[in-house]
């Protein structure tokens, strides 16, 4: 990657900006300055387990997450926004939420969860929260973004870890999970697979496809 090119697609998107009006396109240019490459059958998305998900990685670095991207472990975790007028970039005082949907943040996430997703390839994990519930919920970046742009044949199948507490009472047969299986593009198998908490650490024995 070109830093010097990548860092000046991210700025043009919020510098002097809004901060409440920064579309998802304005991150087209850095997304094609810093594109996610195609890591088929180990890509994993995940929504509400992001802790349980790299701490599952950092021991067994089988899948490909977000924060595996140069853009997603860059800006993971960071605040970032432009004020009208001024060049500069602010890492404080920046709206976020209610009122504020196409924050800078907000935007650049939906932008890069849709690019992750454009680049699922063959079979496909998911680690979703079965300790809510409704571990599937269509509002989320996972259920509003991804999901709906996995294509069947690039995307040959979709396996969702649901990882619960023990004695949880969500499991694979929650409706909302039914509901995600609606969601999914014709030809896509949905599989689905409950890991409780006190067994997650010792995963290598379960075999996810």
């Amino acid at each position: 990657y070109d830093c010097q090119t990548v860092w000046g697609a991210f700025e043009q998107a919020y510098v002097g900006q809004d901060p409440c009006k920064v579309p998802v396109e304005a991150y087209d240019p850095l997304i094609a300055a810093a594109p996610f490459k195609h890591a088929c059958n180990r890509m994993m998305f995940w929504s509400k387990t992001k802790d349980v998900v790299h701490d599952f990685n950092k021991k067994k670095d089988c899948f490909t997450t977000m924060q595996h991207t140069l853009l997603g472990s860059v800006l993971d975790g960071l605040t970032w926004c432009g004020k009208e007028g001024s060049s500069e970039t602010f890492t404080t005082g920046c709206r976020e939420g209610t009122g504020c949907e196409n924050s800078p943040v907000r935007s650049f996430w939906k932008k890069a969860s849709a690019a992750l997703a454009d680049n699922a390839c063959g079979d496909v994990t998911a680690m979703l929260n079965g300790s809510i519930i409704t571990p599937f919920s269509p509002s989320s970046i996972f259920g509003s973004i991804e999901v709906k742009r996995f294509k069947s044949p690039t995307v040959k199948s979709l396996t969702v870890v649901l990882f619960t507490q023990k004695n949880s009472g969500t499991n694979c047969t929650n409706a909302s999970l039914k509901d995600l299986q609606k969601e999914l593009d014709k030809g896509i198998k949905y599989n689905c697979k409950e890991v409780t908490e006190n067994i997650h650490l010792s995963v290598p024995r379960i075999k996810f496809r």
